[in-house]
């Protein structure tokens, strides 16, 4: 995230500035954006802060509650598995196998996607530890996520 920082910056000025845009810097950025929204999707989802509707598990019993979270980070697991992994893998393998390459940066783009197949894991790794724990805990224990806060991520302004 720094660096996308710095490499944004680094654009700007030397757009406006220097009246000499940097070559390299608007592609850069581009995939360091991807990176980042990637790798906070998976850190999201590891903390149980990602988007949730919350109505049905604040009417169900505990153990239906934990049937029910058991049930969708399963679906969780299926769908990161087909898309993230799988998809991605490939895209990566096809992007390797006919040796693309970025415009300016002239690095592979099987690079540049790879993160895809990383965070899949790392999501999936998750979402699994979440089921062991649940599985592990009495339906008593079992709480319903918690919904997004605010305060928590930005901390105190």
């Amino acid at each position: 995230m720094g660096l996308l920082v710095i490499v944004v910056v680094w654009q700007v000025f030397s757009r406006y500035i220097l009246n000499a845009p940097s070559t390299f810097t608007d592609e850069l950025a581009r995939f360091l954006l991807i990176w980042v929204s990637l790798l906070g999707a998976a850190y999201f989802s590891g903390k149980n802060q990602h988007i949730a509707i919350n109505t049905l598990p604040e009417r169900l019993n505990p153990a239906n509650r934990k049937r029910l979270n058991i049930t969708i980070n399963v679906i969780i697991i299926m769908f990161v598995s087909c898309v993230f992994v799988i998809g991605a893998a490939q895209l990566v393998w096809a992007t390797f196998t006919f040796m693309q390459i970025t415009p300016s940066l002239q690095i592979p783009m099987a690079v540049v996607y790879s993160i895809g197949p990383i965070s899949g894991f790392l999501i999936i790794y998750y979402k699994l530890t979440d089921i062991l724990e649940i599985m592990r805990s009495s339906p008593e224990q079992v709480e319903e996520e918690q919904p997004f806060d605010r305060e928590e991520f930005t901390g105190s302004i």
